[in-house]
């Protein structure tokens, strides 16, 4: 351990060498120590002044750092059989709020659960279920879908979604998709083109009971940007016909976590590159190709 951190300590005192192949041989050591490297070179950083070139060198590596190790956790998230959704919306935001702190997350997460599960009993129908979801979510927290054309990144990022209540309809559509997951309730996100919504799943075959045809086994929609209201296939068949789509099934059936995912990342891309960050847009786009 100790024979480590004097590695690390000798490797950030030469960050500044005026040598830039010294420089380069520097950072490439640091790169390959990755995150362990960190604790160490964000001390430095915020308490060593030794001017804006070292600031600038010391910074850049840190980000590379942070970048490369977000890479490798989305690709062993891919990687996973399990593919969880909360897991996927945290590292994405990540990208933004590169301190972002899980157990925050997650305990807010479980917050939601659990005053909403409180309300639940044995005895009441999907529908009623979602009433009470829908009372509790964008009633009493006060959730809210922003209706704009571009996003800012806070917008989009779950953490600070969390906190401000309010933010992009993917979003607000996860957030209360993991919560209802957790919940036990079948509901999943439906990649329509320029919208969300969310479909509770028929497994209980209640189609047949109540006499109502669906061929996505699919009991109800949720629009998260209606306060959770409920549609039937045939308003999901209305909102395309009122954007000249052509109706496919991926527009009425859930769409993979993966492909949540992916739109997320997509979402964060157009985030950045809306308030003028290239070149964390440009850090996102590598990571398309991963999914």
């Amino acid at each position: 351990m100790n024979n480590r951190l004097d590695t690390l300590t000798a490797l950030i005192r030469l960050i500044e060498d005026p040598d830039l192949q010294v420089f380069n041989h520097v950072k490439n050591e640091l790169l390959l120590i990755g995150d362990k490297a960190l604790p160490a070179l964000e001390s430095a950083w915020q308490k060593n002044n030794f001017g804006d070139e070292f600031q600038s060198r010391i910074q850049s590596i840190i980000e590379e750092i942070h970048r490369s190790a977000l890479k490798n956790e989305l690709i062993q998230w891919i990687k996973s059989e399990e593919k969880d959704l909360l897991l996927g919306s945290i590292i994405v935001s990540k990208h933004h709020d590169t301190y972002l702190e899980d157990a925050l997350v997650q305990q807010t997460i479980q917050m939601l659960r659990r005053d909403i599960w409180l309300e639940f009993n044995d005895y009441q129908t999907s529908f009623e279920q979602i009433k009470i979801f829908n009372r509790i979510f964008f009633g009493v927290y006060q959730f809210q879908c922003l209706n704009k054309i571009r996003y800012n990144p806070d917008e989009i990022d779950i953490s600070k979604v969390l906190e401000t209540k309010k933010g992009a309809p993917l979003t607000i559509g996860l957030i209360y998709s993991i919560i209802a997951q957790s919940l036990d309730l079948p509901v999943y996100g439906v990649n329509l083109p320029n919208s969300f919504v969310l479909a509770f799943m028929d497994y209980n075959q209640s189609n047949v009971i109540i006499n109502q045809q669906n061929d996505f086994g699919v009991l109800f929609y949720i629009n998260p940007k209606s306060h959770g209201e409920i549609l039937d296939a045939r308003e999901i068949d209305a909102f395309l016909s009122g954007r000249n789509l052509n109706p496919d099934r991926s527009h009425f059936e859930p769409c993979s976590n993966s492909t949540l995912i992916k739109r997320m990342i997509e979402d964060m891309i157009l985030s950045f590159y809306h308030v003028g960050n290239e070149q964390k847009a440009l850090d996102l786009n590598e990571l398309i190709n991963s999914i």
